[in-house]
């Protein structure tokens, strides 16, 4: 590993390396998200709208299990990439290692409950009588596997506080493959394997990221990388008690934020339930959607994150400004590019997962609604994406619940029962330009004006 992490201080140099590191790290999100994405296109076509939408309930869930380790990992990167730009590989180690432990207890007590209580989670759901069942079998088996979707997202996201984008987009090349080929294979019982209906779905998934995480612990260890798991990495592998407070302190924040938008999909969830299974599907097929649209605007965000942390750790964080002002220019670019690509082509993108005219017509119009706002989304992830580099966690997250849980979720409720399932979708633009004018005026006034050092 080099004494420094990349040095990037003209602007032209700058917006090559964030290029450098973006590319990889966003082909590698949208490879993340084609996996769940084909499978839904699979069941959608395969088997039908019923087994899109038993799928689709448990989607705020499985959000809401990736807040935890999204949040943890977004603690434990931040740290690690000051350490990395420090030059300080033990200590990379060493919160990898706290970082992993924590993350390992975490996903074991979400497999317990998932073994125990995954049908009593998605009867409380308001899940529709028809497709309870096999909502429930999905929902059990994509929780008893967290400990392995854990571990294989920490990795991937610790690789990149290092520096390492394309490590992880190899590896989640190679987990997409497998799954593109598992999961219809399942479905339709190639070479004799068990037709297994809805859950398919989730056993692809399982067979990707354990067959992916094997290579990838192979990998790491042929190249003496700094992350392998090796002796070293083993042994810190425990609570680390100096390092556990720090990074709890930048991850339950984050976490916390992730989990308040959870629950707040899990309230619109349950609003647009109420319109029937119809409605339902169009919310599957449109939130699938817009995880691939809102791909560029997270990759820019960890971006900017990684790439400031590390001028922390370099004693040079006057470099923030120019990367938030890459990342803007980079999100209006790429995110915009493609919601106008989203608008033209919104009726051949919801055909890929739902074959019903009428259905297909009800999403086409709430992909309208809420679509064109995703770039106000990626420019307030860009701001609190500079902070949280170097340790302010509260005030974003303080401006991300309000904006949620005072505007968004009061203006679905309101709107829904004025104008239909289309007052739902409505929200969101609202609570996406509340919460960029506000992670904006925060960044501007207030935390740019601060002195920025080194949390390690």
């Amino acid at each position: 590993m080099p004494a420094k992490g990349p040095i990037v201080s003209s602007s032209p140099l700058l917006r090559k390396t964030f290029v450098a590191f973006l590319a990889p790290m966003m082909l590698g999100n949208i490879l993340q998200s084609l996996f769940g994405t084909i499978n839904n296109i699979y069941l959608g076509q395969l088997i039908g709208v019923d087994a899109l939408a038993a799928v689709s309930v448990f989607f705020p869930v499985m959000f809401f299990f990736m807040a935890l380790i999204m949040g943890l990992s977004s603690g434990a990167t931040v740290l690690i990439g000051q350490a990395f730009g420090a030059g300080r590989p033990d200590q990379v180690r060493a919160i990898a290692g706290t970082a992993l432990w924590l993350a390992l207890v975490l996903a074991a007590a979400i497999a317990a409950i998932g073994g125990l209580f995954a049908r009593d989670l998605v009867r409380a759901l308001g899940t529709p009588a028809e497709i309870a069942d096999p909502a429930a079998s999905y929902a059990g088996i994509m929780m008893m596997a967290m400990p392995l979707f854990f571990s294989f997202m920490l990795l991937n996201a610790m690789l990149r506080g290092v520096g390492d984008a394309v490590t992880p987009l190899v590896a989640l090349a190679i987990s997409t493959a497998i799954g593109l080929v598992a999961t219809p294979a399942l479905i339709l019982g190639w070479l004799g394997l068990p037709r297994l209906g809805i859950v398919s779905a989730a056993w692809g998934s399982v067979a990707s990221s354990l067959v992916t995480f094997a290579w990838l612990a192979l990998h790491l260890r042929r190249r003496n990388h700094v992350l392998a798991f090796d002796a070293a990495l083993l042994r810190a592998m425990r609570p680390n008690l100096a390092l556990l407070p720090t990074i709890l302190r930048l991850g339950v924040p984050a976490a916390l934020g992730m989990v308040v938008m959870s629950l707040a999909e899990l309230v619109l969830l349950g609003l647009v339930n109420g319109f029937g299974p119809e409605a339902t599907a169009s919310y599957g097929a449109v939130n699938q959607v817009l995880s691939c649209v809102q791909f560029p605007a997270l990759s820019i965000a960890i971006s900017v994150s990684i790439l400031g942390a590390q001028a922390i750790g370099r004693d040079d964080p006057r470099q923030i400004g120019a990367i938030v002002r890459t990342g803007i220019e980079m999100n209006l670019i790429l995110t915009g590019a493609l919601v106008v690509l989203g608008y033209v082509f919104s009726e051949t993108v919801i055909g890929l997962f739902i074959v019903d005219a009428a259905v297909l017509a009800q999403a086409q119009t709430l992909l309208r609604i809420v679509l064109w706002s995703t770039v106000l989304f990626g420019m307030a992830t860009v701001f609190s994406g500079a902070m949280r580099a170097g340790g302010t966690v509260w005030p974003p997250l303080a401006i991300s619940i309000v904006a949620i849980s005072a505007i968004e979720v009061p203006s679905a409720i309101v709107l829904s029962r004025s104008i239909g399932i289309a007052g739902v979708w409505a929200a969101y633009p609202i609570a996406f330009t509340a919460m960029f004018v506000l992670q904006m005026g925060y960044y501007v006034l207030v935390w740019r004006k601060r002195a920025v050092r080194r949390l390690i």
